[in-house]
């Protein structure tokens, strides 16, 4: 039986914290984050800052498309007015989006704490920079994938937000070979793409079950009938 589930109608607790508290711990999310608990791709943003040191910024709630044959775009759905990476990209045009897999997770969760403006924010964490091809950014050599992009736009998600939609356009793709070849290693399976999933929330009783990660695994082919 379905539920209607008010913006506004939730526990007073979350996990033992209070509702508003747990919220701004977990990166200013709303209610419904955790009632629909949607995945969203993994990946870390790079880029230059101001004084020459490397930024990667771990990022999720985005969204790709292809839109003709020349344009891939990336829709980055929530990026913070006050981050390096936001004035990376406001100074230089151009990041890098680079994608994990499990084994290196622990690296990528690191550059959340050595974000200081004074630190090269991939080496501290055990990763390494290499040089982009097509824009002027660092990427991350243990990432399977890097997609160099061109940043496009960019619209306040409502008005008044400290938060903004980005949008970037791919200009080049480097892939472990391992990874375009289905045959082996692949995209996909515990191996593959990482999924933000924001804990996924019991609406009446407030109960969380504790999910930060997850992966895709394939399924057969369904056979589009239409009519």
């Amino acid at each position: 039986m379905k539920k209607e589930i008010s913006i506004t109608d939730r526990p007073e607790k979350l996990a033992g914290y209070e509702a508003e508290q747990y919220f701004a711990a977990c990166g200013n999310l709303s209610w419904y984050d955790f009632v629909t608990a949607m995945p969203s791709l993994v990946f870390l943003v790079t880029g230059w800052k101001s004084n020459g040191k490397e930024n990667a910024c771990l990022q999720s709630w985005s969204t790709f498309a292809g839109s003709g044959a020349d344009n891939f775009i990336c829709i980055m759905g929530k990026v913070n007015r006050g981050g390096h990476m936001y004035q990376s990209l406001k100074e230089t045009k151009v990041c890098v989006l680079n994608f994990p897999s499990i084994d290196i997770y622990d690296r990528c969760i690191k550059t959340i704490g050595n974000n200081q403006f004074e630190t090269d924010e991939i080496t501290a964490s055990g990763l390494t920079a290499e040089k982009a091809i097509m824009v002027n950014a660092p990427q991350i050599k243990e990432c399977f994938l890097n997609i160099e992009c061109e940043y496009l736009w960019e619209h306040e998600l409502f008005e008044g937000s400290q938060e903004v939609a980005v949008a970037l356009k791919a200009v080049n793709i480097c892939m472990d070979r391992e990874r375009y070849d289905q045959s082996l290693l692949g995209r996909y399976g515990k191996s593959g793409y990482l999924y933000q999933i924001d804990q996924p929330t019991n609406p009446e009783t407030g109960e969380i079950t504790p999910i930060n990660h997850g992966t895709l695994e394939p399924d057969v082919p369904i056979e589009w009938v239409t009519n």
